[in-house]
């Protein structure tokens, strides 16, 4: 993880609980509560909570693991032990945060929470007010600081190392696999850990989530290649395309289709326009050119802390972009039986537009049929 100020980012949350009328944060063991307080404690069902009130913070923490998550944050811990149950602890944390008085509160609870541990929360609330973090600690992640930045940066600039080495390993028989783990052994070579790896060979490559497996390389294959690695605590995404011997006017076609698809959705992506106008951008070049029925999925997502994170990137997705959002543009065209083509650029916008982390050109990656 980057050198974070959490201090700070709890005191921009109390701000924005404010600006929400919202009483209490709930986070349960997520990549909400290790991005706001550097705690990514062991998750099983013994209920841990870091509760976010107007004034004060604490967890709620079983004994057994307190001392080792204390090692990463200076907020009091409310530990019980497994003969006392967490009731007792979780009354005293409500009553410190200054919500266990209030009548009605108004509180956000993690959607990645256990359900039992929300019920046991609500159930110790008497609210009618609850929401889950899209406008509090959600919000906040999206608007990417410099030292995110530079992080996403430095994942993004390894990942194309990593799949420049893999187009240039191409060879005649090799499986999927084989490739995958040339990625892969780049990455931990360079300390950072494999996040995802498809490598789609021929009429693999229309299956958007493909598992890579064991198909050889063959003369006249297409080849995906949509690939990230986590470096620092924060990934990288991205995919290339490309052929192996000689492409046809089909493939040349499509590819030619979904590159103009990504300039149209680069230069709508700005602050202030809404993600379904980057969406239509893409999805409107591509339905244009015949294509339309083989785009298959949303044109991005959000990244972050996680791979997948708001802002999501959707024809019906009316978020308003900000300066600071990063996210995918990745529209595809996938021809059944045949090949697909997708192509994906990670983005952060900019007052002035957006800039790309990758570095890597989105130019077909061809290579000659030899063994």
């Amino acid at each position: 993880m980057t050198n974070a100020n959490y201090s700070d980012r709890i005191a921009a949350l109390r701000a924005r609980m404010e600006e929400t009328n919202t009483d209490l944060v709930a986070l349960g063991p997520s990549t909400h509560m290790a991005w706001l307080s550097g705690v990514n404690p062991h998750g099983d069902e013994r209920p841990v909570m870091l509760l976010v009130g107007p004034k004060e913070a604490g967890f709620l923490m079983p004994s057994l693991n307190a001392d080792s998550a204390r090692q990463m944050t200076e907020l009091p811990f409310f530990p019980w032990k497994d003969d006392e149950g967490p009731s007792e602890a979780l009354s005293r944390l409500l009553s410190h945060v200054g919500v266990a008085e209030k009548t009605d509160p108004s509180i956000v609870i993690d959607e990645t929470m256990r359900a039992d541990f929300a019920f046991r929360l609500t159930d110790a609330l008497p609210t009618q007010y609850r929401r889950f973090t899209d406008d509090t600690v959600g919000l906040l992640r999206s608007r990417k600081d410099a030292s995110e930045k530079a992080a996403i940066k430095a994942a993004h600039l390894l990942n194309d190392q990593a799949v420049q080495i893999a187009f240039d390993s191409l060879k005649e028989g090799m499986t999927e696999r084989d490739l995958q783990d040339i990625i892969r052994g780049h990455y931990k070579a360079n300390g950072a850990t494999p996040e995802f790896t498809i490598v789609g060979f021929g009429a693999n490559g229309a299956f958007p989530h493909h598992h890579t497996g064991d198909t050889q390389l063959v003369k006249d294959m297409a080849v995906l290649i949509d690939t990230g690695c986590r470096l620092d605590g924060y990934p990288s995404d991205m995919t290339r395309c490309g052929y192996f011997g000689q492409p046809n006017s089909t493939y040349e076609d499509v590819f030619a289709t979904v590159e103009l698809a990504v300039k149209a959705a680069l230069t709508a992506a700005k602050p202030g326009a809404k993600a379904s106008e980057v969406d239509a951008a893409a999805r409107d070049v591509i339905s244009a050119a015949g294509y339309g029925d083989l785009f298959l999925h949303r044109t991005g997502h959000g990244l972050g802390v996680d791979v997948h994170e708001p802002p999501y990137i959707t024809a019906s997705s009316d978020v308003v972009l900000e300066t600071g959002n990063v996210f995918s543009i990745e529209p595809g065209i996938y021809v059944p039986g045949q090949f697909g083509v997708r192509l994906e650029e990670i983005v952060i916008l900019t007052e002035n537009g957006n800039e790309v982390f990758s570095e890597m050109p989105r130019s077909m990656q061809n290579r000659p049929a030899q063994n």
